[in-house]
């Protein structure tokens, strides 16, 4: 079979263990990774036969990055409300902003400037959670991202779902209009155990089951939150979840950073995900999830930016060290999340939370080509000793020269081939010049 795409000559992180090839090839056919390989290996033959030619000297081919956690179209509230803690942020500030400007609209173009954010820094695959997701599925689909979309319930009226009686319509809509797309994954995204019912929790989780998608939630966020369900169920939020028979393989629990050492163990048992966002944790002064204690246990875990509102950047590279850094010191032992343990985490333990480990998150013949060519060719990236070590404590998303989803060149050489970048942008400035009237 010719090859849609040939990448040459570049130093390739396969995501297998320690596996690096020093001079690698690597080749793309139908979206898929067909060969792999060093280039002593690679025929003349072949490379003659390929429809591109990247020619990676001095870059970096590895997995692309997987963002486990996104509010995508809250791109437009970057910066609004910053430096306040969580309840006075989300109750005073953001729900107000989202009733008064989240629309269809809104959603489709602040989701198109966090894909072009994503991509430009090597954001391959992301889980969205947000209203209107048919908005954001359209926009993520039309970058080239691989996305898990997942329409927000809460038991309140919200933008789009007025009647929060009704308020699984929605997801139900939207399961059944993108569910089997090659790119975008369908599912549901309870807004938290304080926002929704058990009725509401238990009815999202059915439909989750009934239809194959996960369930996502935020979870032990804040110790208000641990000490509202102790007062309104006399149990902690993931006891809770578990009374109500909600966690499972298929459930994703987002930043559950007040968790004791029982509930860690249960998670464990009950083979749910945790994805962990430790620069808006550390921003909303929310706490750092106990992720060294998870990963010993069993538990699988993702890392993700959370939205631009609360963190306020979408680069993955940055919260890889920013969670190294941060858990070093809080447990004052610097051999804690190695950068080993980041680098993974970011890939192939975000595919492993999303429910995609078999298609993404390694560079393996079979799998879904998902890659990013970082240019190694830097100041800050010379010299290396150990390239998990320089993702980890020294990268920055702007590294990234070239992004690949599903076989698709969607970025070369810094310059995006499916999105509009300064359309894009000029949209999101009219809807934030009506927001700053407003605020």
């Amino acid at each position: 079979m010719d090859n849609d795409l040939l990448i040459i000559n570049g130093i390739v992180k396969t995501g297998i263990g320690d596996e690096e090839l020093s001079s690698g090839y690597v080749a793309v056919a139908s979206g898929l990774i067909r060969g792999i390989g060093e280039m002593s290996e690679l025929s003349d033959s072949v490379i003659e036969s390929a429809s591109k030619v990247i020619d990676a000297t001095g870059c970096l081919v590895m997995p692309g990055l997987v963002n486990a956690h996104n509010h995508c179209a809250m791109t437009l509230f970057r910066g609004l409300a910053d430096d306040l803690p969580l309840l006075s942020w989300l109750q005073e500030h953001i729900f107000p902003a989202e009733a008064a400007f989240v629309c269809p609209d809104m959603v489709y173009w602040c989701s198109r400037l966090a894909a072009a954010e994503m991509i430009m820094s090597g954001t391959t695959t992301v889980a969205d959670g947000y209203f209107f997701e048919e908005q954001a599925a359209r926009a993520l689909k039309e970058a080239g991202m691989r996305a898990v979309v997942a329409q927000g319930v809460i038991d309140f009226p919200a933008p789009g779902v007025p009647d929060p009686s009704a308020n699984l319509q929605p997801p139900a809509a939207l399961i059944k209009t993108w569910q089997g797309d090659p790119l975008i994954s369908p599912a549901i995204f309870c807004h938290s155990a304080y926002t929704c019912s058990p009725e509401t929790i238990q009815g999202a989780k059915q439909l989750a089951r009934e239809t194959g998608v996960r369930l996502f939630i935020h979870l032990a966020e804040t110790s208000w939150e641990v000490e509202e369900l102790r007062r309104r169920h006399g149990l902690t939020p993931l006891r809770h979840l578990h009374r109500l028979g909600v966690l499972d393989e298929a459930t994703v629990c987002v930043h559950s950073v007040w968790l004791d050492l029982a509930e860690i163990e249960l998670l464990n048992e009950c083979g749910a995900g945790v994805v962990t966002c430790p620069e808006s944790n550390m921003k909303l002064a929310s706490g750092a999830s106990p992720v060294a204690r998870m990963l010993t246990a069993g538990v699988p875990v993702g890392l993700g930016t959370d939205g631009s509102a609360s963190n306020n950047d979408l680069d993955l590279f940055g919260e890889m060290r920013s969670a190294a850094l941060l858990h070093k010191l809080i447990g004052q032992d610097p051999t804690l999340l190695p950068a080993s343990v980041m680098v993974r985490m970011a890939t192939a333990g975000g595919a492993r939370v999303l429910g995609l480990q078999e298609d993404i998150g390694e560079l393996l013949p079979g799998k879904k080509a998902d890659l990013i060519i970082v240019d190694l060719q830097k100041p800050h990236l010379t010299p290396y000793y150990d390239l998990d070590s320089l993702l980890t404590y020294a990268a920055v998303g702007s590294d990234v020269k070239s992004t690949i989803i599903d076989g698709v060149l969607v970025m070369e050489e810094r310059r995006l081939l499916t999105i509009d970048l300064e359309e894009t942008m000029r949209q999101v400035r009219s809807l934030a010049s009506q927001v700053r009237k407003a605020f």
